[in-house]
């Protein structure tokens, strides 16, 4: 038994590590993504002095961002405004843990991989809300209220969106639900499943604090919000995070709608199922960026009324659609999965 847990600590953590660094090297890459696709939409170049094409235009902002003076307020709470980064962190990246990326390859294979997506996702929510509160100023606590209400409305409908799915693949493992789309994807064989996509990266957005969902800052209102008082990397590690959660969340998506890592060749070239979930990844996360510079930013009513009073009633209709269409064609899942 010792030898086996060795060999599976031994595992994990090379596994874990690979992970961790390759999401932190395609978070440096996204943000120089994001000034590009920013630059064209506003009919500019972008980043294109540092490095050829700008590529090292990032890694000079951390460079910089590392020798910015480190600034804590006299009045806040030292323990919890220092936590609260690395809590921005930590659970994008542990919520990835459970992402199948080819078909031998998963951090965590566990038959319950969305309830863990929505445990860490969930935690994402107390950086934000311990930053605002333990800076001390009002600008951060208002922040951090209002990302504690964002994340209870419009957790609710994704997690509704989701469970259509589930409800249909009759399973909570990520992996299985890739396996089952092996024919088609959900988005595309599903008639809810559209529907439920849209809802799901709605509320994907919301969650991550993008824009136009990016009330917790709000600088022409807050300044910087809940991240008003931060400075040098303890401010970075907030973004680092949100970009980890968008991968996070497109990674879900692609799994869930998208089928995963399938596509031709993907269960014989294990290599080129992960070569497949990058590519429908990083569409995801354009479309993220796309409408972050496309739409203005909600006023704080109507993001709660647009939560409420919309995507709520549409989650709950997809999940009466799920189960009508369930009841109606029971032979519908045999033919396109083989049941």
């Amino acid at each position: 038994m010792i030898p086996l847990l060795d060999n599976l600590l031994i595992h994990s953590a090379i596994t874990g590590f690979i992970i961790i660094n390759a999401m932190l090297g395609c978070v440096t890459y996204l943000v120089w993504t994001e000034r590009k696709v920013a630059g064209h939409i506003q009919l500019r170049i972008g980043p294109e002095r540092v490095g050829p094409f700008g590529l090292l235009q990032t890694i000079a902002d951390v460079l910089k961002l590392f020798l910015k003076e480190d600034i804590t307020p006299s009045s806040a709470d030292k323990v919890l405004y220092t936590l609260a980064p690395m809590l921005a962190v930590i659970p994008p990246m542990a919520a990835f843990a459970v992402v199948p990326v080819w078909s031998q390859f998963a951090q965590a294979d566990v038959n319950v991989g969305i309830l863990w997506v929505f445990a860490f996702t969930s935690l994402s929510v107390y950086a934000i809300v311990l930053a605002g509160w333990s800076s001390k100023s009002k600008y951060s606590t208002l922040g951090g209220l209002r990302a504690s209400a964002q994340m209870i409305s419009y957790e609710l409908p994704m997690g509704l969106s989701i469970l259509s799915i589930v409800m249909w693949s009759g399973t909570l493992s990520l992996k299985q639900i890739v396996l089952q789309q092996a024919h088609c994807w959900n988005i595309l064989v599903l008639p809810f499943g559209p529907l439920a996509f849209l809802l799901f990266l709605i509320c994907a957005i919301a969650e991550t604090n993008r824009a136009p969902f990016d009330l917790p800052e709000a600088e022409a209102e807050l300044v910087a919000g809940f991240a008003t008082e931060y400075s040098s990397m303890k401010w970075s590690f907030f973004f680092l995070g949100e970009y980890a959660a968008m991968i996070t969340a497109c990674s879900v998506a692609a799994s869930l709608f998208l089928g995963g890592w399938g596509g031709p060749m993907a269960d014989k070239i294990p290599l080129l199922g992960a070569l497949y979930l990058a590519i429908k990844v990083f569409a995801l996360i354009f479309v993220f960026m796309w409408i972050r510079w496309t739409f203005p930013r909600f006023r704080y009513d109507q993001l709660m009324s647009f939560g409420w009073k919309f995507l709520l009633p549409a989650s709950l209709g997809v999940v009466v659609l799920a189960a009508v269409f369930m009841t109606l064609f029971p032979g519908f899942y045999h033919q396109w999965y083989g049941r």
